[in-house]
């Protein structure tokens, strides 16, 4: 049985993330794949984007951090995922107090989940994003409280892993990819890489 990836087979391929959750769902798509060395990268964007095209230019922006080990033979993947609310961008808390404010800003509303990916080449990149849109069922004050305190989920952008527990009891309603949520459009990328 053939491969169905198997424009792929000639290209050493790179996951550079260092979330578990996105090695996780890559490893979903059958592809063998290598995590190289965390490279760190400025993640600043300019003030005035607007929030919607914010994790393409960050996916864009970790890609050209692992310019330096493209090879004629390797393929990078480098995504980034950002939750927008009313508007309002919010990345990974700093504290246990952030995530409670961020959660509870969340509950009882709907808000956006984008996640921009980038495939590199030595000779081609190609950037896409995916929108997923959340809805939120009200979720007490002890409920975000308990879940902070437990899951401690200051690595994730708006302060929740949809897998979690948290997922489990408030997400009401998901319109798009469950796995954008999670940080990998696995459909999409999957469509992308067969065309690449």
């Amino acid at each position: 049985m053939t491969n169905p990836l198997r424009n792929l087979n000639n290209y050493k391929i790179y996951l550079a993330s260092g979330s578990p959750r996105r090695k996780e769902l890559l490893s979903r798509l059958n592809i063998t794949f290598e995590v190289p060395l965390t490279v760190n990268v400025d993640e600043t964007y300019p003030i005035d984007m607007p929030a919607e095209n914010v994790a393409s230019y960050l996916s864009r922006l970790k890609a050209e951090a692992y310019r330096p080990i493209i090879e004629k033979d390797t393929l990078i993947i480098t995504a980034d995922t950002v939750v927008i609310n009313d508007g309002e961008l919010l990345g990974k808390p700093a504290t246990e107090q952030d995530a409670v404010s961020m959660l509870q800003a969340l509950s009882g509303r709907s808000h956006k989940v984008i996640t921009g990916v980038t495939i590199s080449t030595a000779d081609k990149q190609s950037t896409f994003s995916v929108e997923t849109e959340v809805e939120f069922a009200q979720i007490e004050q002890y409920e975000i409280e308990w879940y902070v305190k437990t899951y401690l989920p200051l690595d994730k952008a708006g302060a929740y892993g949809i897998q979690e527990w948290i997922g489990c009891i408030g997400v009401k309603n998901i319109n798009g990819s469950f796995y954008n949520v999670m940080g990998l459009p696995l459909h999409r990328l999957y469509c992308e890489l067969k065309k690449f």
